[in-house]
């Protein structure tokens, strides 16, 4: 992906340098490892917003300062990224939804972050917070996503971002909250299936924004997009229950299988048409 020299966001909140957030707050160390924990586990974002004023304490505690920015080549990497998405998503919307699309901010952290949605440690990988509309990554995720799941590339990078910001258009669109609303009347089995259906629209969504990066004349390339497709195969329930626990359980997906993930992210790189979206939660196949 060519990303150097081109136009960088500014709506990229860099806290690597602020050192680790603040632990013994509120419930204290226990209650802050029960939320990564939570986290961890691929509980929804939301759901555990309900319960971290509980147990995270008043809402008065300690912050996470925003430290200086870095100027290093990853995070502007990041910028660039972000505001590709700006550039499409800000396009798009209007067109397909009749409203302004809102820009959401990207968190860059290390180690351990608190969002609106409660501590999220490393371990729990890049995730969107529909309560305070930011993506947050610590970057180590990525050398994890190449030593670990075998799949490296910038454009495998950009790919994660643009998943998280599909869900910032589902949240805008109002499906987040649509969604969280059933969890009460849902079986834990139906809620993962609603769930996956969720993250399969995001990787839709991030194929949408490839489709049209891609039209940009020698932003993109076949091998590119390669990476991409590896990424989203990579990071499929499947693969990943195979690897950590030697064994699959369809019930127990929250994401999607490998192959669903990349059916998907291409589905959305051939049409570009984010009005198709819906199509995920009709049918398995598009």
């Amino acid at each position: 992906m060519r990303w150097e020299g081109r136009r960088q966001s500014d709506n990229v909140e860099d806290r690597r340098q602020s050192g680790a957030a603040p632990m013994l707050v509120g419930g204290g160390l226990l209650s802050i490892l029960l939320i990564v924990a939570l986290m961890f586990l691929g509980v929804d974002p939301q759901q555990i917003a309900q319960i971290a004023p509980e147990l995270a304490g008043p809402p008065d505690q300690a912050q996470q300062a925003p430290g200086q920015p870095g100027n290093d080549a990853m995070s502007q990497f990041i910028r660039v990224v972000v505001a590709d998405n700006e550039d499409v998503w800000g396009n798009l919307f209007p067109k397909a939804f009749g409203s302004r699309y809102a820009e959401p901010t990207l968190v860059l952290f290390t180690g351990q972050v608190k969002s609106a949605c409660g501590f999220a440690s490393a371990a729990a990988g890049p995730f969107y917070c529909p309560l305070d509309k930011k993506v947050y990554i610590d970057l180590a995720f990525y050398e994890e996503l190449k030593r670990r799941f075998g799949a490296p590339g910038d454009f495998a990078q950009a790919y994660v971002i643009a998943h998280e910001i599909g869900h910032h258009v589902q949240n805008q669109l109002g499906i987040s909250n649509t969604v969280q609303s059933m969890r009460p009347r849902l079986s834990e089995r139906d809620y993962n299936k609603l769930s996956v259906r969720m993250e399969l629209q995001a990787d839709f969504l991030a194929g949408v924004w490839a489709h049209h990066v891609a039209r940009y004349a020698g932003i993109v390339d076949e091998d590119d997009i390669r990476e991409a497709v590896n990424a989203a195969a990579a990071i499929g329930d499947d693969r990943i229950q195979k690897q950590s626990q030697g064994y699959i359980v369809p019930d127990a997906f929250t994401h999607g299988s490998s192959e669903q993930r990349v059916r998907w992210f291409l589905y959305g790189l051939q049409t570009g048409d984010p009005t198709l979206m819906e199509r995920a939660f009709e049918v398995d196949t598009p």
